[in-house]
């Protein structure tokens, strides 16, 4: 496949070559076909076939059904200048190089967790904060987030 890179080409040799009856190199194999896979996504090639295919008035439903993609999937992947496309994806990366969603450093207790404390649900601990029982406050990061956090140890006695 000469319009491939030479990263891709000799991912693909490496899958083409394996010892596909030796049972102990599974795990190699697989590493070998995750490679090239990823290799295939970053190649130039795709890239340059999906702007040939734009400039030949194919529209990004056709190239979202080749690439099995949905159409904002490969638009999010191909479209626009390559400035555009490296931006775009260097966000996805931080996005996905992030910590689990929640912050495991907050102060109290979250709402299920004091739940779980008690033996109750949910919304019998936001019943207990309402009813000032229970002494919540809302914690807000700097990213925008907020949690609402729960302090039974400062509470009045229910």
């Amino acid at each position: 496949m000469p319009y491939l890179s030479d990263s891709s080409r000799a991912a693909l040799e490496r899958v083409r070559t394996g010892d596909a009856e030796n049972e102990t190199d599974a795990l190699e194999r697989l590493r070998d076909i995750r490679s090239l896979l990823e290799e295939l996504q970053k190649d130039p090639a795709t890239l340059a076939a999906v702007r040939e295919a734009i400039g030949n008035g194919i529209g990004w439903e056709a190239i979202a059904e080749a690439a099995c993609l949905k159409p904002a999937a490969a638009k999010w992947r191909w479209q626009g200048t390559d400035a555009d496309i490296a931006e775009r994806h260097e966000a996805g990366r931080k996005r996905a190089a992030r910590p689990s969603n929640v912050p495991t450093d907050l102060p109290g207790l979250s709402v299920g967790e004091a739940a779980a404390r008690f033996g109750v649900s949910s919304q019998a601990i936001y019943l207990r904060i309402t009813r000032g029982q229970l002494r919540a406050e809302t914690v807000e990061l700097a990213d925008g987030r907020s949690y609402k956090r729960v302090f039974p140890d400062d509470s009045p006695a229910s």
